[in-house]
């Protein structure tokens, strides 16, 4: 007997006792559907129930199905910096997630509909979080969607399309300016852009790109509006336009240096920033994330779809519709430093650049790091971070420099910083990609990339950039070995935006290109894709030292007219080898 007990005891020590699913039905806490304001049972639910650290209990918060209303009141204030962001030092959020582990949000096929710029969803710190079965939308967008009634030489005359929502809680009005704005509880909206789209197949313009808008002196003539100043002979009766201007607060969902993080059956009909972005997170994997407008409306998100900046590990992205977004599809790169100040031979005082990039973590002591030249990319040194901490501030939050110390001394020649630790491998498969403005894919990752089995219809800039900036957007870095294969490309290109030269578009920024020692990016290989187009050219290549073009099939149309002053299918600059058929 006491063998036994003493055997069992010894079990008990080496093998802990199995990990629990507890559930809390969310309706049991006064968290409904229909209800006018869920925002404090929900505060009040997760400030009751805290993370519990070291617990390997599986936690599910589970939703009926329904419409869930959330607003601006008692939604906790938090403060954070979002890369990527208009940078502000207080947000509100709502699905406030910080410090949690082995945790499940299961919204049944709950729509979570959002009022005011806010953050719907934040994980912060968090590990082994699954987000599955709902949507986000928002009754008050900062987008103004308006139908042409008519365009001539006299101005143009439109009306306001009908919200999706019947509770639209926001209000237009002429400023004392004369201009048309709108606005909700905790934001005022101008409007200079505008996006336009065609009626029925719901593709941008063609060669339209961003629109200027020019509202002043507008009136108001019965159920229309009447704009002397803004004419643009490119609208017709019928098409429609998303009035907007480039200001983003807030993502739909954010996630900061979390790890091995699921969303599953999740979709975004509009955000006032981004549908997610992750932030120095470590293995996300998307399965069936979706960002496409609510029914009635042509736009979705304010800017980019997902994004990702300065992660590691996995990011897989499969399955996914990504429609009617401001800006890209998936974006994924690091963060260039400049070089403020050299101290001595192994310290620096390197800074954040961009003004909507700084106040996050960028690097750990261990890290191994790049030194670049911004003016030709070129690769000066590799070396480890010893020490670094903020410069200008005390923590983290807020700050736009470091000091940082290096094993070896830094070279000469160098001016920017690349972290090596902080990239990941990626898997883009198997998703839909239309009808969005600018381009369809960015990647910039040294490690393994695959983008393989998608479909780019009618992607306004280039469906693909493989790019690289250390002067403006500051997003590293070179890529080693892409492949895209099996992907269908159907009239990509019908306008030009930033580093849109061909359809898949390899367009790092050199400003002295015929300086540079060495090459970019390495290995891409583009096989066996479909380009069912109107013009051409196919690829432009700069800066590549082996670019694989073969086994591709070119269907052309004649839906648009060519605008591009090229015929030739491939363009390279400085490209050491091409393999093409």
């Amino acid at each position: 007997m006491k063998k036994t007990l003493a055997l069992s005891f010894l079990l008990l020590l080496c093998f802990p006792l199995m990990a629990r699913k507890v559930v809390y039905k969310m309706s049991q806490f006064g968290i409904r559907p229909n209800n006018s304001n869920n925002t404090a049972a929900l505060t009040k639910f997760l400030q009751n129930h805290p993370p519990q650290l070291g617990n390997k209990d599986e936690i599910i918060l589970r939703f009926d199905k329904g419409t869930y209303n959330f607003r601006l009141e008692e939604a906790p204030e938090i403060e954070c910096y979002i890369s990527n962001h208009d940078q502000q030092p207080l947000r509100k959020a709502v699905f406030y997630l910080n410090h949690y582990e082995n945790l499940t949000i299961d919204g049944g096929g709950a729509h979570f509909l959002f009022q005011g710029a806010l953050l719907p969803v934040v994980l912060n710190y968090c590990g082994n979080v699954t987000l599955k079965n709902f949507s986000i939308d928002f009754i008050d967008p900062q987008i103004e969607q308006v139908e042409i009634v008519k365009s001539d030489t006299t101005g143009i005359r439109f009306k306001l399309s009908p919200s999706p929502h019947k509770d639209k809680e926001y209000q237009w009005f002429f400023t004392e300016q004369g201009y048309f704005e709108t606005q909700g509880e905790n934001w005022r909206s101008h409007f200079a852009w505008g996006i336009g789209f065609d009626k029925e197949t719901r593709h941008i313009l063609y060669n339209t790109g961003d629109l200027g808008i020019n509202l002043l002196n507008y009136r108001q003539e019965g159920e229309t509006f009447y704009a002397p100043n803004w004419k643009d002979l490119r609208l017709k009766t019928g098409n429609i336009v998303a009035m907007r201007n480039f200001y983003r607060p807030c993502p739909a969902i954010f996630l900061n240096e979390s790890k091995n993080t699921k969303l599953q059956n999740v979709t975004v009909n509009y955000a006032w920033g981004m549908g997610l972005i992750a932030q120095r997170c470590t293995d996300i994997t998307l399965n069936s994330f979706n960002v496409y407008p609510s029914q009635g409306r042509y736009f979705s998100t304010q800017a980019d779809a997902t994004h990702f900046s300065q992660c590691r590990g996995k990011i897989i992205s499969c399955k996914g519709t990504y429609e009617g977004m401001m800006d890209d599809a998936i974006n994924v790169h690091g963060v260039y430093l400049r070089i403020l100040q050299r101290k001595d031979d192994h310290t620096a005082i390197c800074a954040f650049m961009h003004s909507q990039a700084y106040g996050f973590n960028w690097g750990n002591t261990g890290d191994s790091i790049r030194f670049i030249n911004s003016s030709t990319l070129d690769s000066v040194q590799t070396n480890v971070i010893t020490s670094i901490r903020p410069q200008d501030a005390v923590t983290l939050q807020g700050m736009k420099s470091f000091l940082i110390s290096f094993r070896d001394p830094i070279p000469s020649d160098a001016d920017c910083i690349e972290n090596l630790e902080w990239t990941p491998s990626i898997v883009f498969s198997g998703n839909t990609i239309r009808n969005n403005r600018a381009r369809g894919t960015l990647f910039s990752s040294p490690k393994y990339t695959l983008c393989e089995n998608n479909l780019f219809d009618h992607t306004s800039g280039s469906a693909i950039l493989l790019s690289g900036d250390a002067n403006g957007w500051y997003e590293s870095g070179p890529v080693n070995n892409v492949i895209i294969r099996r992907n269908r490309f159907i009239n990509a290109l019908t306008s030009r935006y930033q580093f849109t030269n061909a359809i898949i578009s390899i367009y790092p920024e050199i400003p002295k290109l015929k300086n540079q020692r060495n090459y970019y990016h390495n290995r891409i290989s583009i096989e066996k894709n479909l380009f069912d187009t109107f013009g051409t050219p196919l690829v432009y290549a700069k800066s590549v030292r082996h670019l694989i073009f073969r086994n591709n099939q070119v269907k052309k149309n004649s839906e648009f007219s060519p605008f591009l002053n090229n015929t030739q299918s491939i363009i390279t600059e400085k490209v050491e080898k091409t393999t093409k058929d």
